[in-house]
């Protein structure tokens, strides 16, 4: 068919095979429990209507193209093709939730890569759609079953080192970039015997020339060790072992193992097969595995298009990471708490019902895999310890990058200062205080008897960074009366 040209609505409307009419939509359609569940966000071009737009996008992350083929007839063709089963409008917009079913069969078990390549593959890009984004998705234990998730998990990660009943504490060494190996290794050493649990390399610190990787490991250990001798307790350092090969990135994991590791660190932008890849070393060699979440914002921010966090939250969960880094709420970092919470809720919970207030759409069965560690970073400081907890929770690691190396007395003190904070608020909480709305006065008490505390509150004062967030759910609490 010849596309008019007169004018945008008759050409967006003659660019669409009609792809209810080929059985992509299905209102009657009932989901099965082996379905893979998957909620879109479209927005259709002007002309195109959502139900049709909705059947495209099911029919293109499947078996159609824009054509009916006779090979079709070659194949269970019924069996293949993903329904879309229901389309909402969202109110007060142009937008439209499509919620499309897939069968088992469609995918590879226990591959990411293509799971995917499947879901989003080729649809992003169709013309008849101004925007889309994958909101969520339901993994169906059959297909979690296939993937060993994370290598440790987060109750096997505290018997690792020996740390119960409160948040970890970490930080990111700053400058993140610059520093010879001598004098970052010495950042570590005194952010872990102040009082961390952990520091790390940030998301672009590999291999520079101002600092080669090899040299890195080995000053980064010594300041381990030096910490735990001094402290007694368990430390870590996330030695980034992402690289340009997975050839060089083996052998930088293995390297750090030799060192004593615990831990060792990747970014998202390696890839999905390497992520998995490098999850399958972790649980050979008994290290944990710190995800990064490098670049996920080019992708997850965006309200109409892209794929939400939460989304990639299942698939590193089943890809198989032991920490990923998944907003504050409060921080410089873009995170609705709502939304932020729901993250957290997809990484830690062994079963989760439908919840649009977080963003949450279907429910999730984990069938047993691990949870993930979510890491809180990114413009944090002591004064912040009562939000933090009120809202993540204790099962997550507090990483204070400026909000320790920052510290007008050192590095040790800035550390000391965060210990302080949060054992001062988890000793609240388990004794019954309202902790959130006391958390100032809390914090004031304990600072009378930790000058490290003290400096850290007058120097951080009530800093935030309030912006709106651009990725919020649809819905709103409503007060009743």
């Amino acid at each position: 068919m010849a596309i008019a040209t007169n004018s945008n609505k008759e050409r967006w409307a003659a660019g669409v095979t009609p792809y209810a009419e080929m059985g992509y939509y299905q209102p009657d359609y009932e989901p099965r429990d082996t379905d893979i569940l998957c909620a879109f966000r479209l927005v259709p071009q002007e002309g195109v209507d959502p139900i049709e737009a909705g059947a495209a996008v099911a029919g293109e992350s499947s078996t159609a193209t824009w054509t009916v083929v006779w090979t079709d007839r070659l194949s269970a063709f019924e069996h293949y093709q993903a329904k879309c089963y229901r389309v909402e409008a969202v109110p007060g917009t142009d937008q439209h939730i499509a919620y499309i079913a897939y069968d088992l069969d469609l995918f590879e078990e226990g591959s990411i890569a293509n799971l995917t390549a499947s879901i989003i593959g080729n649809v992003f890009s169709f013309k008849a759609l101004r925007s889309v984004r994958l909101e969520d998705m339901r993994i169906p234990p059959h297909y979690a079953k296939t993937f060993q998730g994370p290598p440790h998990g987060i109750v096997m990660e505290r018997e690792y080192l020996n740390k119960y009943g409160r948040p970890l504490l970490g930080a990111t060494v700053k400058p993140k970039l610059g520093l010879s190996a001598r004098n970052y290794g010495r950042v570590v050493y005194e952010a872990l015997r102040g009082g961390l649990d952990f520091t790390k390399d940030d998301e672009n610190i590999n291999s520079q020339p101002f600092m080669r990787w090899r040299d890195r490991f080995l000053y980064c250990m010594e300041g381990v060790n030096r910490a735990l001798a001094d402290t007694g307790e368990i430390k870590g350092h996330y030695l980034n072992v992402t690289a340009g090969t997975m050839e060089e990135m083996y052998e930088r994991a293995e390297f750090a193992k030799e060192l004593g590791s615990v831990i060792v660190m990747i970014d998202l932008v390696i890839g999905y097969t390497a992520i998995q890849s490098m999850s399958k070393w972790a649980r050979k060699n008994g290290v944990l595995l710190h995800l990064h979440r490098a670049g996920h914002g080019t992708y997850t921010r965006q309200k109409t298009h892209g794929i939400s966090f939460r989304v990639i939250s299942k698939w590193m969960r089943l890809a198989g990471v032991d920490h990923i880094h998944a907003g504050t709420i409060v921080g410089k970092l873009e995170g609705d708490p709502n939304s932020v919470q729901g993250f957290y809720a997809t990484l830690r919970a062994n079963k989760l019902a439908p919840n649009p207030l977080q963003g949450l759409y279907f429910e999730q069965d984990w069938a047993s895999l691990a949870g993930v560690m979510p890491v809180a970073s990114g413009g944090i400081h002591a004064g912040q310890i009562h939000q933090l907890i009120h809202y993540l929770g204790e099962d997550v690691v507090l990483q204070f990058g400026g909000g320790t190396i920052g510290h007008p007395d050192g590095i040790a003190d800035g550390a000391a200062a965060n210990r302080v904070a949060v054992e001062a608020m988890i000793q609240a909480r388990n004794e019954g205080r309202d902790y959130l709305n006391e958390g100032p006065e809390i914090l004031a008490r304990a600072a009378r008897w930790s000058p490290a505390l003290a400096k850290a509150l007058e120097t951080w004062k009530d800093i935030s960074f309030n912006f709106e967030s651009t990725d919020t759910p649809d819905v709103m609490l409503t007060p009743t009366y």
